[in-house]
């Protein structure tokens, strides 16, 4: 999906997940919970026809933003000052976000209405450069949101909540109905916002390892740990480090799964 205050013209793309939204006061809304400010950096993903790149501009004076669709991109060329609109033409799951804060020599604010056919991966892309941004806002289908911000325990939670939440602070801010764009999805949408953590919060000595045991954990999640995590601990050294073996993946937090990756033994990586 992205967002457009009227559609212009411009055919929304299934293949690159178009809806545009529509609704003013839902852009006014998003601007508020971002709060731009003069001179930061900031990159907006997918801006399609402008809506909320024009609020967004409004306060920040200039605004980078990430494209692939060559028709909007001509139409974002055409209504705005290329003095204020940096377009970077190419896919977002392919972008460098790390190039642009060595460049801006600045942490990078990042918005955007995420399309939802890649979402997950997009989300895995930024998180690897999380230590670089100050903050991201974004829209995605609210049961996307849903999983991202899920407590251990529950339904939703999942690989996304894990390994999201071992970089990121969330809150889901509010719901966008699907009256609110054009075309209209069939699902709703949320909001939310995803700041950083420090460094130490969750220290994994190996991430590689961390998103394999993580990734193996809800595999299948019907699964004990001692069933799900047998090529990496046995149920002994599950024991020893204070985990029920018949426990699934889903009762463990952040933390336990850091605990469970930085005592594999050796010979298990």
């Amino acid at each position: 999906m992205k967002f457009g205050a009227r559609t212009g013209g411009h055919i929304a793309r299934r293949r690159f997940g178009q809806n545009f939204l529509t609704a003013t006061g839902v852009v006014t809304r998003i601007v508020e919970a971002i709060r731009p400010r003069p001179g930061e950096t900031m990159v907006e993903i997918g801006p399609g026809l402008g809506a909320l790149t024009r609020s967004l501009l409004e306060r920040i004076g200039h605004l980078h933003v990430v494209e692939i669709d060559r028709d909007l991109i001509a139409h974002l060329r055409e209504h705005f000052d290329p003095g204020c609109l940096t377009i970077h033409e190419g896919d977002a799951l392919e972008f460098d976000f790390g190039a642009l804060c060595a460049e801006e020599k600045s942490p990078l604010r990042v918005v955007g209405n995420l399309p939802y056919n890649i979402s997950t991966p997009l989300l895995f892309h930024l998180a690897g450069f999380a230590s670089r941004l100050r903050d991201g806002h974004f829209m995605l289908q609210k049961e996307v949101v849903m999983r991202m911000v899920a407590a251990p325990g529950t339904a939703e939670y999942g690989r996304l909540s894990v390994m999201l939440q071992y970089r990121f602070r969330m809150e889901r801010l509010f719901d966008v109905p699907p009256g609110a764009f054009r075309p209209a999805p069939k699902v709703t949408s949320s909001i939310v916002r995803m700041i950083p953590l420090p460094a130490e919060t969750h220290e994994a000595h190996d991430e590689t390892r961390f998103a394999r045991i993580v990734a193996a954990a809800f595999a299948q999640r019907r699964k004990t740990l001692k069933n799900a995590l047998r090529d990496f601990l046995d149920e002994t050294t599950l024991e020893a480090l204070g985990f029920d073996p018949g426990l699934r993946g889903e009762r463990l937090s952040v933390a336990d799964f850091v605990v469970i990756a930085n005592n594999c033994p050796d010979t298990r990586q």
